[in-house]
């Protein structure tokens, strides 16, 4: 304190180096600041994709050592086919969890909305794409009831989906009455599209060039927009490392369908829905309103966010991806009866969202999480069907890499808390 009774000024250090966001030094030194970035994620506990992607190639590495017939191209082009009603309904799964929430009524309502297209199509002659939407519409309305008692009236989603479960379970049974079990014909729009595999080469081929050239032209755009705004942006190098990679798997994934018969329709709308449905968490204001509302509700609704609205259409969204995977279960067995929905069906999309990488604690994940968790789930059943292992073993192998998902998540936000960085 000066002599005077007020306060000296505290020099400022004008020479002092600003702080620099270390998530920038990747785009700043290009290729030469990844493994420092690498490191720094690791320490940071952001560990993003890396654990399943890992669990990935050990899975495939382990059953395709016992056995040859895993790694073959058939088995792998019906296991991309398998999979896409699990990872439909995992990615509605994703939305929830993105908001810290759960939804246990996923296997119920998938399986209501198969019988609801069954009834329709097959018992009362309804135009099949009417009974498509009636059936996709079905879903959104469930979405909108267990919405409305858990934001409006502030009935616990665990609670809500939990009664789901069990109501819209009875109604599947109402629905398809005495008989139980209503089968497909086989040439409906429903089957078609499971079944349906285009065989010419260049299906795959094309496909995975699309998807390259569509890579390569967002990135650009992403980097020419940020040079314009005046931020950091990734520089050529980091684009073509990240499209060559790209290329890699997708070319070989196409390779792979074509040793078979070639490009399931079933995989291409899956990865459709992917694709999307990540463009509107990622590029748009109502997905980052869901990433702000799972990490910090209160933050959120002060930023002025409609924190009610975001909920009900958030479990919506996940009820109608519930009907899209229930229809290609339905395709699948050409059935809708009182077992749709059932068994370990839950249990399977909501650790296909997890061991994908979505936590539990809201606010992180993608919808290729579905993706990854369904190729996991997917392969350690097809790996030990072909070793001829049973049921029992699948269950707990499956339980245990689910729990393996949920510590890596919990360590990870540790981690991160640790770090400043959640």
């Amino acid at each position: 304190m000066s002599k005077d009774g007020v306060n000296a000024a505290v020099p400022v250090a004008h020479d002092a180096t600003p702080a620099v966001d270390p998530r920038l030094i990747v785009r700043q030194e290009g290729i030469a600041g990844y493994f420092g970035e690498f490191k720094r994620r690791l320490s940071s506990g952001e560990l993003g994709s890396l654990p399943v992607v890992v669990a990935l190639i050990v899975i495939w590495a382990v059953f395709g050592s016992l056995n040859s017939s895993f790694l073959s191209a058939q088995n792998l082009s019906n296991l991309s086919q398998q999979i896409v009603g699990t990872g439909m309904i995992a990615i509605g799964v994703v939305f929830v969890l993105l908001l810290g929430e759960i939804d246990l009524s996923v296997g119920s309502v998938s399986g209501l909305c198969a019988a609801i297209f069954a009834v329709l199509n097959v018992t009362h002659g309804v135009n099949e794409w009417v009974a498509v939407l009636c059936a996709l519409a079905g879903g959104a309305v469930v979405g909108l009831i267990q919405g409305f008692f858990f934001a409006k009236v502030g009935v616990p989603a665990f609670v809500v989906t939990l009664a789901g479960n069990l109501g819209w379970n009875g109604l599947m049974l109402q629905i398809l009455g005495a008989s139980g079990t209503i089968n497909l014909s086989g040439k409906d729009i429903d089957s078609r599209l499971y079944s349906t595999i285009y065989g010419q080469t260049i299906a795959a081929y094309g496909v995975a060039a699309i998807g390259v050239l569509l890579f390569l032209a967002a990135s650009l755009l992403d980097a020419k927009r940020r040079q314009a705004a005046g931020v950091p942006s990734r520089p050529p190098a980091d684009i073509a490392l990240r499209t060559v990679a790209l290329a890699v798997v997708a070319f070989a994934a196409a390779y792979t369908l074509n040793q078979y018969k070639g490009l399931p329709l079933a995989l291409l709308i899956f990865l459709i829905f992917i694709v999307v449905l990540d463009f509107v968490l990622r590029r748009t204001s109502y997905g980052r309103q869901i990433f702000a509302l799972g990490g910090n509700i209160e933050g959120a609704r002060r930023a002025g966010i409609n924190v009610a609205w975001i909920r009900i259409s958030v479990f919506m969204i996940c009820s109608t991806m519930a009907a899209v995977g229930g229809l290609f279960l339905a395709a699948q067995i050409q059935s809708a009866s009182q077992t749709s929905g059932g068994g370990n069906l839950l249990m399977n999309c909501i650790a296909a969202a997890v061991i994908g990488g979505t936590s539990l604690f809201g606010g992180r994940g993608s919808t290729w999480s579905a993706l990854l968790g369904a190729l996991v789930i997917g392969s350690i059943q097809s790996g030990m069907n072909i070793m001829g292992l049973s049921n029992a073993i699948q269950f707990m192998v499956t339980g245990a890499v689910l729990l393996a998902a949920v510590v890596i998540d919990s360590l990870s936000r540790r981690t991160q808390k640790a770090a400043g960085r959640a």
